[in-house]
């Protein structure tokens, strides 16, 4: 990968292009972007602490999803035969621009902007271990976008989560025990964040199981609504 003159993202020089004749419904949507990481914060807010009965942790509890579990908007999420599966639907940062040891009262500066993502977990593995990668790692399992919404509020959003049209969850931001500015500190304080990459917030409570024939979606206010279908891992 060509190194960036220094100051300058990936995100540098767009414009606005030309509408898409026939809407978005006549295109193949992709991610809208390809991080090089996507580091996750799990037991983000009190009220999924305690539906997981578990002790609201000290610092954030931080884990990975590798870049062979991005999928896109509206393609399937697909089922391994490793027990129960969840759904778990969160806000998402994406990094704007390289970020080490950022202040948090400068984290905006590099957020390029907010998206959905849906952290696909496989409960019973989760359930036995200690660290969470095995669990959330496996492909499909990091459904996100559809866009970026850039330039918006940084005050608190809705997020909310459904199963086949049904409200499974329906929180805020407002809630997060660690906030979005404090999130960027700590994580960039370990490690370098590159344009792209993608700090997933923590999930509220209702999570729950989903099957081949769901439909699960992801709305985050002033982003809009990721969906996937569900279906049985094929062979490959």
């Amino acid at each position: 990968r060509r190194a960036l003159p220094q100051g300058r993202s990936i995100f540098d020089g767009h414009t606005l292009g030309a509408e898409v004749e026939g809407g978005l419904g006549a295109v193949t949507v992709r991610t809208p972007v390809v991080p090089s990481k996507m580091i996750c914060v799990g037991l983000n807010y009190k009220d999924h602490a305690a539906e997981m009965k578990k002790v609201i942790p000290p610092e954030p509890l931080l884990f990975t999803k590798p870049p062979s579990s991005i999928l896109d908007p509206g393609a399937a999420i697909q089922l391994p035969p490793v027990g129960t599966i969840h759904y778990e639907s969160e806000l998402a940062l994406v990094i704007g621009r390289r970020a080490h040891r950022v202040k948090a009262a400068n984290a905006w500066d590099y957020i390029y902007g907010v998206t959905c993502l849906n952290d696909i977990t496989a409960r019973d593995i989760q359930n036995k271990e200690t660290q969470y990668t095995r669990a959330k790692g496996f492909d499909t399992f990091a459904p996100f976008g559809p866009c970026v919404e850039i330039g918006g509020t940084r005050g608190p959003r809705k997020v909310e989560g459904f199963v086949n049209g049904e409200q499974r969850q329906n929180g805020t931001t407002a809630n997060l025990i660690f906030p979005i500015e404090f999130l960027v500190e700590y994580i960039t304080f370990v490690m370098t964040l590159e344009p792209g990459d993608i700090i997933s917030t923590g999930t509220p409570s209702g999570v729950g199981p989903i099957v081949a024939g769901d439909v699960v979606s992801v709305r985050v206010e002033g982003v809009g609504e990721l969906v996937n279908p569900v279906i049985n891992e094929t062979p490959r």
